[in-house]
């Protein structure tokens, strides 16, 4: 207990959780600037989109079709199956949205998808209620649902979980996104799991560029090779591009040499095989030049599990509650919070979540990106 208590003090000591005096007074880049999180795919994803829905439109006479999408963390995988799922083609659907993550929970995935069919929580528990509230569900209906970042590979689990989701009088589309090739072979049923490839350079660039306000810049024909540089060692992730194109955004010329040459891009410091060292070597030097006043929010997200959806509201009154933040001349409480909301965002740090829950629908949900924290806050 003494060297856990050892442990801990040295990781609050590294973390530098107080808040400099003048961070209040630092002028934050206003996200609303920037590209939507779906940037990537206008770049570089329509025409695979394009195919995605017709093969499921295809398949549509079929009781139940389910298609996996697989690839490496920060690929892309997630948001590609959001354009697919928010698509006017489904507009007709039933739909659910449920993040399944490292535990997988047939009881929570079921009632998950229960509570946003129904428009309603089911308050249930009985595994039995729950099952007949599911049955009387799927009948007659058209329904889609996601199963997002899947990890489970035993072939009895993933059999219940088609088992529960397949009724004889359904048309039921079932996308499954995962980083395990062998669990997109389970899981698929008529449909091929699709590999989500990566981005070329290029449009790693063009993302670097939308994100960065490369446009509007004068010395643009300046930076213009040294972005290009730092758009190949992205290696076709969108996500990492997507973070480090928000990061140099109010970056001088020999900033942007600093990000370009940065040792971090030769240190090894991913263990994970499916989240490669560049995707983690980008989302760590974003947080290595993030504004001092936003780093301990940003930690402090480290008390919620990965794809937890937190109501901004919430998530914003515990940082006021914490004394993160501080009201400026200029700004309140509330405003700073909503920059700084706007900022993690930019980064892909944070995520806005499908809007699932109708009695939700006012409410902003953000949920975290697909890099594993955990990690990411130990090194």
């Amino acid at each position: 207990m003494r060297k856990e208590s050892k442990d801990i003090t040295i990781q609050h000591q590294n973390t530098d959780l107080l808040s400099s005096p003048s961070c209040t007074e630092l002028e934050l880049v206003d996200a609303r600037e920037t590209s939507t999180d779906v940037v990537e795919l206008i770049v570089g994803r329509e025409e695979e989109k394009g195919k995605i829905i017709t093969s499921l439109l295809e398949s549509s006479s079929k009781k139940i079709s389910i298609l996996p999408i697989h690839g490496i963390g920060g690929i892309g995988k997630t948001t590609f199956s959001r354009l697919i799922y928010n698509d006017p083609k489904f507009k007709s659907y039933s739909k659910a949205w449920v993040h399944v993550s490292h535990r997988f929970d047939l009881n929570k995935i079921r009632e998950s998808i229960i509570s946003q069919l129904s428009e309603k929580q089911n308050q249930a528990n009985e595994r039995h209620v729950v099952h007949s509230s599911l049955t009387k569900l799927l009948p007659g209906k058209k329904i889609m649902i996601v199963l997002d970042d899947l990890w489970e590979d035993n072939q009895f689990q993933l059999m219940d979980l088609k088992d529960m989701l397949y009724h004889d009088d359904s048309n039921i589309i079932i996308l499954v996104t995962t980083r395990s090739e062998s669990v997109a072979e389970r899981i698929c049923t008529n449909l091929q799991p699709y590999k989500i490839l990566p981005l070329t350079n290029d449009m790693c660039w063009d993302i670097i560029k939308q994100r960065s306000g490369f446009g509007a810049r004068e010395d643009k024909e300046k930076l213009r090779g040294i972005g290009q540089e730092i758009a190949n060692k992205c290696a076709g992730v969108a996500l990492a591009a997507q973070s480090l194109g928000f990061t140099l955004r109010g970056m001088n010329f020999d900033q942007w040499m600093k990000v370009k040459h940065n040792d971090i891009w030769k240190e090894h410091i991913s263990k994970d095989i499916s989240l490669p060292n560049h995707v983690l070597a980008s989302l760590m030097l974003s947080y290595s030049y993030m504004d001092p006043c936003l780093k301990p929010c940003f930690t402090y997200c480290a008390i919620f599990p990965k794809g937890h959806r937190i109501v901004k509201n919430d998530l914003v009154y515990q940082w006021i509650s914490l004394g993160f933040i501080k009201p400026t001349e200029l700004l309140s409480v509330m405003d700073l919070c909503k920059k700084y909301i706007m900022q993690l965002q930019g980064l892909s740090f944070l995520q806005e979540s499908p809007k699932v829950c109708y009695f939700c629908i006012p409410i902003l949900h953000l949920e975290f990106s697909v890099f594993p924290f955990n990690q990411f806050k130990s090194n």
